[in-house]
């Protein structure tokens, strides 16, 4: 079920609404000219000559239309005139189309370009986020709403703007003309328009609502399309034979969404439809005026048709500029998306350290605690540990215990709640990101299978040395993946997945070697991290693996997750938790001596293979 609608929001003053509007348009317009300023000159250009020259032309055919009414009279210049006005009609018509197709070269540039400019912006600030951020529904809720609205809104707030900038040119023109002729039409055209310009404000408002409401109904849908047509759910998905489930979750949502949003469309459109029907009134009104003024003798054959044109122009333009105005105000609305989304706190600046005051000492834990935002009981609570080069640790634990949560403490992932965990003497917190991450090699059990090449799913353990193709050797021998990397067809050039043309799919435990690959690639790193990394394999290539990592890391400490005694007790330390807290600590030998928790697990899975 959809959460209920979060309570609307106390309506803003007046003023306070124009001056966000108008520091959306101006965001807008600065990223447009950080973009292209060539671009913004061509629309501006284009605006321009839009603006003014239906009015010139509008003048122009009122003097052919007189000239051909003298020369139909005899009139011989009048003649002669009447060719020239055609000839400089037809020139204008032609400057115009050049513009519109300026205009439309311009926006289609402009379109592509900017929409790619606001997309890597929303991605750069997701790299940003923390883990915990990732994992909080709130925050991708505004990343969907950002991602959904707010890459087409900058252009739109810019060629809106350009659009209101036009009519009010072509207005002023226009509008000079026809209060010549007629104050009372001019009067008419400005009421006639305004009622549509309130109301696609209020619909503007009510869509926003809508779409703010649903973010997690979209993202839901998005999710749904996922496990639904990924071949790495397809096994079992099909199996189970969840696709009617899945398409009726899919459909059920449609329905729900698509019953508001049908609601809300119809609504628009009646209200459309009637002010449009004002405005075809108010047209037909002024037509009948100018009509009778003509039979009267009051306006010319060419000075009725001139206000005709005049007002039916300046309907359709007054009535495009209050819509740009109600546009603009609802890509504020939309635009406001992407600010808030830019606007959400991140983690604070981590430090510049790149080494501990005490090298060597290892990672310390001192009485860590972490809590999940909005848990009621937390993950790790009360641990201290010191972790010198050298040891190799296990973690054991039921499922929940706490295991995987200390891992992304211990790797910067996650910041503790209480106390700290130091390396080499130094809080992480101090530590550069990036020198922190240098010292550390990690697999994790949900490890990324990327649709890449086998050269590029090693070598992205360290990108500094993504080409190297002796380190991304030497990672691969080291993982045990370097045999059937080789059999395979193009070797490291193999592209991996199904996703692309001649992917090549591997087996569980070959995609865990290739992961296990990956965490050797940083060769400088002293911390290397096991976090269930043979869960595809058997007991024997399980051992084997582990065997190795205790040979190649010998000064290194190594961190192992796995759920398999046979290999735990092969770690020189064992660290048993319960409850997100360290319940026994000790090597294998010590625990089965204590006959404790330890002990109990280690003979249950033994009894397994008597």
């Amino acid at each position: 079920m959809s959460p209920p609608p979060a309570p609307a929001p106390a309506p803003a003053s007046a003023a306070s609404r124009a001056r966000a509007v108008l520091g959306s348009v101006l965001r807008a317009w600065a990223l447009v000219v950080e973009t292209d300023p060539r671009l913004l000159i061509g629309l501006a250009a284009a605006a321009l000559g839009s603006a003014l020259l239906p009015t010139l032309i509008a003048v122009v055919g009122e003097r052919l239309v007189d000239a051909v009414v003298a020369g139909a009279a005899g009139d011989a210049a009048a003649r002669a005139a009447a060719l020239r006005w055609v000839l400089v009609e037809g020139a204008l018509v032609i400057v115009l189309s050049a513009g519109g197709r300026l205009d439309q070269t311009a926006r289609s540039l402009l379109r592509a370009r900017l929409g790619h400019r606001v997309n890597v912006r929303i991605l750069e600030k997701a790299q940003q986020f923390d883990i915990v951020q990732f994992e909080d529904p709130a925050v991708m809720d505004r990343l969907t709403r950002a991602r959904r609205g707010a890459s087409t809104r900058p252009l739109n707030l810019v060629t809106r703007g350009v659009g209101a900038g036009r009519a009010l040119l072509a207005l002023a023109a226009s509008g000079a003309v026809l209060l010549s002729h007629s104050p009372l039409a001019v009067l008419l055209l400005a009421a006639s328009a305004a009622p549509a310009f309130f109301a696609e404000t209020r619909f503007a408002d009510l869509g926003f609502r809508l779409f703010s409401w649903r973010s997690q109904d979209r993202r839901m849908q998005d999710y749904i399309e996922v496990v639904a047509s990924r071949e790495d759910h397809a096994k079992e998905v099909k199996l189970l034979g969840l696709g009617p489930m899945l398409l009726g979750r899919y459909d059920a949502i449609f329905q729900r969404v698509y019953a508001e949003e049908a609601g809300l469309v119809r609504r628009r459109g009646l209200w459309g439809w009637g002010l449009g029907l004002l405005s075809t009134l108010a047209l037909y009104a002024t037509a009948g005026w100018a009509v009778l003024a003509t039979v009267d003798g009051r306006l010319s054959l060419g000075q009725m048709t001139l206000v005709m044109m005049l007002f039916k122009q300046g309907q359709s333009t007054f009535h495009g500029l209050l819509m740009d105005l109600g546009g603009i105000y609802e890509d504020h609305l939309y635009l406001s998306t992407l600010d808030e989304l830019l606007a959400t706190p991140t983690p604070a600046p981590a430090g510049g350290a790149a080494a501990g005051p005490q090298p060597g000492d290892g990672i310390r834990f001192e009485s860590v605690g972490f809590t999940y935002p909005g848990a009621g009981a937390p993950a790790v609570q009360g641990v201290s540990l010191h972790l010198p080069p050298g040891r190799k640790l296990a973690l054991v634990g039921h499922n929940g215990s706490g295991k995987t949560t200390l891992i992304k403490l211990m790797t910067g992932l996650y910041t503790p709640s209480e106390g700290r965990v130091l390396l080499d003497g130094l809080d992480l917190r101090a530590w550069d990101p990036a020198a922190l991450r240098a010292r550390v090699g990690v697999i994790f059990q949900d490890f990324v299978r990327y649709q890449f090449t086998v050269g590029d799913n090693v070598g992205v353990g360290d990108l500094a040395h993504l080409e190297d193709e002796d380190r991304r050797g030497r990672a691969a021998e080291k993982g045990m993946a370097a045999p059937f990397i080789e059999a395979l067809p193009r070797g490291y050039q193999t592209q991996l997945g199904r996703w692309f043309e001649g992917g090549r799919e591997l087996s569980g435990g070959q995609w865990q070697k290739i992961a296990l690959a990956r965490a050797f690639m940083r060769e400088g790193a002293d911390v290397l991290v096991l976090d269930e990394p043979t869960s595809a394999m058997d007991a024997a290539a399980e051992a084997e693996i582990f065997d190795r990592v205790r040979q190649l890391a010998a000064d290194k400490l190594a961190v192992l997750i796995s759920h398999r005694f046979s290999t735990v007790r092969m770690a020189d330390e064992i660290v048993v938790l319960d409850g997100g807290r360290v319940v026994e600590h000790g090597d294998h030998e010590g625990l089965m001596a204590q006959g404790g928790r330890y002990a109990h697990l280690f003979a249950l899975q033994a009894r397994g293979y008597q």
